[in-house]
């Protein structure tokens, strides 16, 4: 596999977004990146047709992703950016390119008023379909939006970066989704804050002390095998700081609560083939959806 960062490109502001990211992560994990622009074939007449002025429907396609570069290229100095263009459809050649990438970044539109993404067709497949990491950012993502305030309550890129946020299922963890995370919060210098969420009985909402008490043994457990699960890893990463947070409730709903104090979510997605189709997970697609940081996807068996 050729070591790099792919970012699918097709010039609106989300995956110029997208790009901006995928700059900042090529720079810390030292590769280079690859803006991947998806043209889907269209008629010769088409794509000679003036769009405005002189322009052709083909010019204007060679355009985007060479700007592109020229900007990432200025902004982000010592980054090595390529462009590679590609005719198909943008959901299967990006799938295809995935499997030479170490990461496949995509961008998605916010969603106006409350925090989140609307992900696209493309993006749901294609984060369904492929096996390499991917991530989504949000269009207006800023470099300042991942990094703590500074003294004076100002967004600022030079402080430390926010936590990494990591979603866990102490029943079945596994360890391409934890070392993932792991990492991440190594290359950032930011603690990893994960987070584990459990079901109590139905019987203890009643609140009766002997239900009551049986909540509490629960949730004792619950700690404990969170702590268990993570403690070869803190001895594998003693650099980095983890935060550990059990807690009774959906995971969904407290992870997209948590990520707003993120700088990245990560979530594991289950590689699953079936005749019916390929799917995301309950969980992923929520944190998908609503999720207010940067959300990686890692695919795991």
């Amino acid at each position: 596999m050729f070591r790099c960062i792919m970012v699918g490109l097709d010039g609106s502001s989300e995956s110029r977004a997208a790009a901006e990211w995928a700059a900042r992560e090529a720079k810390l994990r030292d590769l280079p990146l690859r803006l991947v622009h998806v043209w889907a074939p269209v008629p010769e007449p088409m794509a000679q047709a003036p769009l405005l002025g002189t322009e052709t429907l083909q010019h204007w396609s060679e355009r985007i992703p060479r700007e592109a570069a020229d900007g990432v290229r200025s902004r982000h100095p010592g980054v090595d950016v390529t462009v590679v263009q590609l005719n198909g459809l943008p959901g299967d050649v990006l799938v295809d390119v995935a499997r030479d990438a170490e990461l496949l970044v995509l961008g998605s539109r916010g969603l106006s008023g409350i925090g989140g993404f609307m992900v696209g067709s493309v993006g749901q497949a294609v984060i369904a379909r492929t096996e390499a990491p991917v991530v989504l950012v949000r269009s207006g993502e800023q470099a300042a939006d991942e990094h703590a305030m500074d003294p004076a309550g100002i967004p600022s890129a030079a402080t430390r970066f926010g936590p990494v946020l990591l979603g866990l299922d102490t029943h079945s963890p596994d360890d391409t989704v934890v070392a993932f995370a792991f990492e991440e919060a190594a290359r950032r210098d930011a603690s990893l804050r994960v987070l584990h969420a459990w079901n109590p009985p139905p019987y203890t909402i009643y609140g009766l002390s002997d239900h009551a008490s049986l909540y509490d043994e629960l949730a004792r457990e619950q700690a404990a095998d969170l702590t268990e699960a993570l403690r070869p890893w803190r001895q594998k990463y003693p650099a980095v700081e983890v935060i550990e947070a059990s807690r009774a409730g959906s995971a969904a709903d407290q992870l997209v609560s948590s990520s707003r104090y993120a700088s990245l979510v990560v979530v594991g997605r289950r590689i699953r083939r079936s005749r019916f189709g390929v799917h995301i997970g309950p969980v992923a697609h929520a944190v998908l959806h609503h999720a207010v940081a940067p959300v990686a996807v890692v695919a795991h068996a």
